[in-house]
């Protein structure tokens, strides 16, 4: 096998403006970090329409009850797991739902997996286990974009569900489908006129501070792609209002401080009532507000919800049905 070279990857090149960081002072340091740092704001404008287009794609899947499925080698896969592990506590949403894959599994969290990158068919298994459907949305990172595990899985959803809405975040263009021999890859590029079901989510971050660290910039800019695109789903699933995150569920102390805010602010009761409700609601937000919007329990609260999707505006715009007298 050829090994892979990957010099001509913009991630991998040198970056003309930090090429005397071990001149610099920790004020120099910290500045010529944090002017880097603003490239990636220009990348996420660059990817705005790509995550908008995608996103529009993804949106009715996951309404429709699909699941959100990202996986990366690295710290691809760290920020997987990171983003799908906070989408539990902050919109409430049921386990399984968004989900994070890294490779070599979670031991890789904490310490590197040798070689889990570079296994094209790594990502398989856990595939496999899903039972992917035309509702699911595979995400696959790779900030370099060559990565076996990441390109692999992208393959293998193609292959055995091709229904699956698919994408891969980069944060440089991808390698030319013909490279010559001495730039053989041994894993084949991706082509996306090939494969049309699949999105290109470019974050074009450029040369890193540190060549290659791509953990700095192309990290970041992933981190909030991510963030764009489970948040905008979570909004679209009805799982907050105004700005508010109406989904949560208090769990803690912490929690139920937000939520009695939460409930001050849209039904104007005052702190312990809002506590009160709370308590009664069985600490959801959607149900306390109804409850106290249309005087109803905590059950027939929960019910007027489902009638209307659990979509807040409108269980609160339209009263419930009266009962009926057998």
């Amino acid at each position: 096998m050829t090994l892979p070279n990957r010099s001509h990857l913009l991630t991998e090149q040198r970056n003309p403006r930090t090429m005397n960081l071990h001149k610099l002072s920790v004020a120099d340091l910290v500045r010529t970090i944090r002017r880097e740092d603003e490239t990636v704001l220009t990348a996420m404008a660059t990817a705005e329409p790509a995550l908008s287009a995608f996103l529009e794609e993804a949106e009715p899947r996951f309404i429709a009850g699909g699941r959100l499925i990202y996986l990366g080698a690295g710290t691809s896969g760290r920020l997987a797991v990171l983003d799908a592990s906070e989408a539990p506590p902050t919109f409430d949403v049921p386990p399984g739902r968004v989900i994070g894959i890294i490779a070599g599994g979670d031991a890789a969290l904490r310490t590197p997996v040798e070689g889990a990158e570079d296994n094209y068919n790594g990502a398989a298994p856990e595939l496999n286990k899903l039972n992917l459907t035309s509702l699911d949305t595979v995400i696959a990172i790779a900030a370099g974009g060559t990565t076996p595990y990441a390109l692999g899985a992208l393959e293998h959803t193609k292959l055995t569900s091709p229904q699956t809405l698919r994408a891969l975040i980069t944060c440089t263009p991808l390698p030319p489908t013909d490279a010559p021999p001495d730039d053989a890859h041994s894993v084949p590029p991706w082509d996306s006129t090939d494969d049309p079901k699949t999105h290109l989510l470019l974050l074009p971050t450029g040369p890193e501070v540190i060549t290659g660290s791509t953990r700095m910039k192309a990290g970041t800019a992933t981190k909030r792609a991510l963030n764009i695109i489970s948040t905008t789903l979570m909004i679209r699933d009805g799982r907050v209002h105004e700005n508010l995150m109406v989904e949560l569920r208090a769990t803690n102390d912490k929690l139920r401080d937000r939520a009695a805010r939460i409930i001050a602010t849209l039904t104007g009761l005052d702190r312990d009532a809002s506590l009160r409700t709370l308590e009664e609601a069985d600490g959801e937000v959607k149900t306390a507000i109804v409850m106290h919007k249309h005087q109803l329990d905590a059950e027939t609260a929960r019910q007027h919800l489902k009638t209307h999707n659990n979509r807040l505006e409108m269980a609160l715009q339209r009263q419930p049905d009266a009962p009926t007298n057998d």
